[in-house]
């Protein structure tokens, strides 16, 4: 009896081994519980949403994906092409459902691009491209507005983009030999035969705007609109005032997160964003959301941190009085 009470009070090696292991890991776990969760990334929700021609409800902070092509003159492949899909990828994570891009960007491989990466699509997401741009070489922009290009560059853009029809198709931009009424009315004539949900232009301005609203219905301008360049403030409200969305392009105009260039007004800017804890883009983008609901901005970027920083700016809420200092 004595024996085997004996043997059975003894404690292995083993057993305290597995004892000490059990007790770390319930400790780790506890530890784990009264940690707070790392928060999560900033979504474009967050910035609410708008509605494009009337039955496209996207989230009024989108993408711009101009700059997933390569270089300075957006022209070529990108210098990182798993990158720039990562990039696409991660927007949409992000809650992005508005991407913004053109026949001219690459020029023809930011499309391709986009479809690599997200085809089949997710439900929800609009991609809106542009055609009337031609690039003869790197830093060559030329418009061709002529009825038979954008008739081909509709085709082109469907087919590299694998849709039936495109959502929003934009007129990139007037084209000086041609009519506007005439470019016009070839996308109308596109929308007719089904290959075009909604109609927008870019580039325009506001004369323009009333005259190609007569040829057909425009539901969106793209005109540069950022903290330092507001030529284009009459576009915006003509845009508020019809329920049109404005598209500003360059939304954070030059310089760093932290700063912009000299004399663009920014030193409010950095105060804010010092009170906020916030980056200057992040200002610049959160001020751009406030000004108008019918802003739907399209921060564009190639890596994926700084698209995060970017849509982060969902998140602030400037008041008032820090909107009236900033104009």
């Amino acid at each position: 009896m004595s024996g085997a009470s004996g043997t059975d009070s003894r404690v292995t090696r083993r057993q305290l081994l597995i004892r000490s292991l059990v007790g770390m890991a319930a400790l780790t776990a506890a530890g784990a519980l009264a940690r707070p969760p790392s928060p999560k990334p900033s979504r474009a929700e967050r910035a609410g949403t708008l509605e494009i021609g009337g039955d496209l409800t996207v989230n009024r902070l989108g993408f711009g994906a101009m700059r997933i092509a390569g270089g300075e003159h957006v022209w070529g492949e990108p210098k990182d092409s798993a990158e720039a899909r990562r990039v696409l990828r991660r927007a949409i994570e992000l809650g992005v459902n508005f991407i913004d891009t053109a026949d001219a960007y690459g020029p023809e491989i930011n499309e391709r691009l986009i479809c690599e990466a997200l085809h089949p699509y997710p439900r929800g997401l609009v991609i809106a491209t542009k055609g009337g741009i031609v690039r003869p070489s790197a830093p060559e922009w030329v418009p061709n507005g002529r009825p038979e290009h954008l008739r081909e560059a509709c085709e082109g853009s469907l087919r590299r983009l694998k849709l039936d029809r495109l959502d929003l198709y934009q007129l990139h931009c007037v084209d000086d030999q041609v009519p506007l009424e005439e470019s016009i009315g070839a996308l109308a004539d596109l929308q007719r035969v089904g290959k075009i949900r909604h109609i927008g232009v870019s580039n325009f301005g506001f004369e323009e705007v009333v005259r190609a609203r007569r040829v057909a219905r425009i539901v969106s301008v793209q005109n540069r609109y950022n903290f330092a360049q507001r030529k284009s403030a009459d576009v915006l409200n003509l845009c508020a005032r019809e329920g049109l969305a404005f598209i500003p392009w360059a939304p954070i105009a030059h310089g760093s997160s932290q700063t912009l260039d000299p004399g663009t007004g920014s030193k409010d800017l950095v105060a804010l964003a010092a009170a906020h804890g916030a980056s200057v883009v992040q200002i610049a983008l959160a001020w751009l959301l406030a000004k108008s609901p019918a802003m739907l901005p399209i921060p564009g970027t190639s890596s994926v941190s700084h698209l995060e920083e970017n849509v982060a700016a969902a998140r602030i809420r400037l008041s008032e009085a820090e909107l009236e200092r900033l104009g």
